[in-house]
C-alpha cells in the first residue's frame, strides 16, 4: 500500500488511497495522540514521518479534525509552557477518546478482513 502511495500507482489509484485515508483523519489523530500529548504540527509530522513521507494530511484538514475532536470531547486542548519556545496549543485525548479510538481500530480491522477477502476472490478459479 505505501509503495502506492509512493507514486507506483496510477494517478486512480492514488486518489482512492487518498480518499480512503482521510475518511479516518480523526482515527489517526486519536492514535497519534494515544501515545501522548502533542501539538499540532507535531501531529502533522509524525503522521508523515510514520508514512515515510508518501502520505501528509493538509493543515486545513487536521485542523478541522482538531476543532471536531474537541467539539465532540474526544481532546481537550490547552497552552503549552513558551520556555518550549513559541506559546504552542497542545491536545490531549479524553477517556472517551480512547474509547472512540479503540472502537474505530476494531471496525477497521474487520473492514479490512472483509475487504481482503472480497478481493481474493480474483484469485479464485471460476
Amino acid at each position: 500500500m505505501l509503495e502506492e502511495l509512493r507514486g507506483r500507482a496510477s494517478p486512480a489509484g492514488e486518489a482512492f488511497a487518498a480518499d480512503l485515508l482521510r475518511g479516518h483523519t480523526e482515527t489517526i489523530v486519536l492514535g497519534v495522540l494515544s501515545r501522548g500529548d502533542s501539538y499540532g504540527f507535531e501531529i502533522f509530522k509524525t503522521i508523515r514521518d510514520a508514512t515515510g513521507g508518501a502520505y501528509e494530511i493538509k493543515e486545513a484538514t487536521l485542523y478541522a479534525s482538531y476543532r471536531r475532536l474537541l467539539k465532540d470531547g474526544l481532546v481537550e486542548a490547552y497552552w503549552g509552557d513558551e520556555t518550549q519556545g513559541g506559546r504552542r496549543k497542545y491536545y490531549r485525548i479524553t477517556d472517551a477518546g480512547r474509547a472512540v479510538y479503540r472502537g474505530n481500530v476494531r471496525t477497521w480491522i474487520v473492514t479490512r478482513g472483509i475487504i481482503d477477502s472480497l478481493l481474493d476472490l480474483g484469485g479464485q478459479p471460476s
